[in-house]
């Protein structure tokens, strides 16, 4: 008989179910949250099991490595898939999650989330900590600004080397002033410090990725983007059709249809976030700022001059997609015209 697995995963410990093929519960227990523990607890059951299923999660792709490096046939859920449900459940508890994840493997009501290999996952880590600290620059140069703005003084446009500078020459000889703002400088320039460090690693390992260079041939794609979609997507292959990038990542429209309703919204937004943010900026770069004409902004032009520049924009986000993958799979770089076609004689 088949037997299967669900895995509800939290920080120190992850509730095991494991069902037959009839759903009948064969045994639950608490296992902590290392791959070896829930390794020792499958291959020492009498019975082999056909799948083990675990909600994709921090911890996931740690557990699932574990798991797969033993041999054990584990496959990672999509979380809203999970979601949606045990959404019916009146009692939510971690035991009750188990039970359904393991019947959802069982019926084979899922769609299994791509595990990433270790390379991709540093690139994603390096990614995720130079984000961070971008942003916590950026909040802190934005409390610089509203703290200052409360008493009349404007920073205005500034570089990034002269902002330090102008904040001091406004607080000048105001004591209470220059006490608060110093140890926020002090603050920024260890931030700009560390960020540019994360920034430097990001470009040694584009400058040392063939694929990451190819990619950069398009308009508006630079380092940023092409290691961050590059490390998104992982194995190429694993996308038979190229259009199925822009679903992917969110940029497709949703859809509601049932009975006489029957309508269209803005895109899904599912999928990676940090890819479809860096793909919409390059389709900004190569609309707004490229100057160089190519058949790609010349259709995003037609699409704006019915649409509108925004919808533009994202049509194009999803068109890199697709163009970006195709090169990939190809080997090629980009074409700034459109390839002739044969005429027929």
């Amino acid at each position: 008989m088949d037997y299967y697995a669900g895995i509800d995963v939290s920080l120190d410990q992850c509730s095991v179910c494991v069902v037959d093929g009839s759903g009948r519960i064969v045994r639950e227990l608490k296992v902590s949250s290392d791959p070896d523990a829930l390794v020792a607890v499958f291959t020492a059951a009498e019975a082999s099991l056909t799948r083990v299923g675990l909600e994709a999660g921090p911890l996931s792709q740690w557990l699932h490595a574990g798991l797969a490096k033993a041999g054990i046939p584990a496959v990672l859920i999509e979380t809203r898939h999970v979601k949606a449900a045990l959404s019916a459940m009146t009692v939510k508890t971690d035991r009750n999650d188990a039970r359904g994840i393991a019947q959802l493997i069982r019926m084979g009501w899922f769609r299994p989330v791509h595990a990433k290999a270790l390379p991709a996952q540093e690139v994603r880590t390096l990614l995720t900590a130079r984000k961070q600290l971008q942003s916590k620059l950026l909040d802190v140069e934005g409390s610089l600004r509203g703290i200052l703005r409360g008493f009349g003084l404007k920073i205005g446009t500034v570089g990034k080397t002269s902002f330090a500078a102008r904040v001091r020459e406004l607080v000048h000889g105001q004591l209470t002033l220059e006490r608060v703002v110093e140890p926020m400088l002090r603050v920024r320039e260890a931030l700009r410090i560390e960020f540019a460090k994360l920034h430097r690693e990001l470009l040694r390992l584009v400058r040392s990725d063939e694929t990451c260079r190819r990619l950069m041939t398009v308009p508006g794609v630079g380092p940023v983007v092409a290691i961050t979609f590059t490390s998104a997507v992982d194995d190429p292959t694993r996308f038979p059709k190229s259009k199925t990038l822009g679903a992917h990542f969110g940029l497709t429209p949703k859809k509601y249809q049932s009975g006489e309703v029957d309508r269209t919204g803005r895109i899904s937004k599912v999928g990676d976030a940090m890819v479809r943010t860096v793909l919409f900026e390059a389709a900004t770069v190569l609309l707004t700022r490229t100057t160089r004409f190519s058949a790609l902004k010349a259709w995003a032009l037609r699409v704006a001059s019915r649409q509108g520049l925004k919808k533009a924009r994202v049509a194009l986000a999803r068109k890199l997609a697709v163009v970006l993958h195709r090169m990939w799979i190809d080997g090629t770089t980009f074409r700034w015209s459109a390839a002739p076609r044969a005429v027929a004689m």
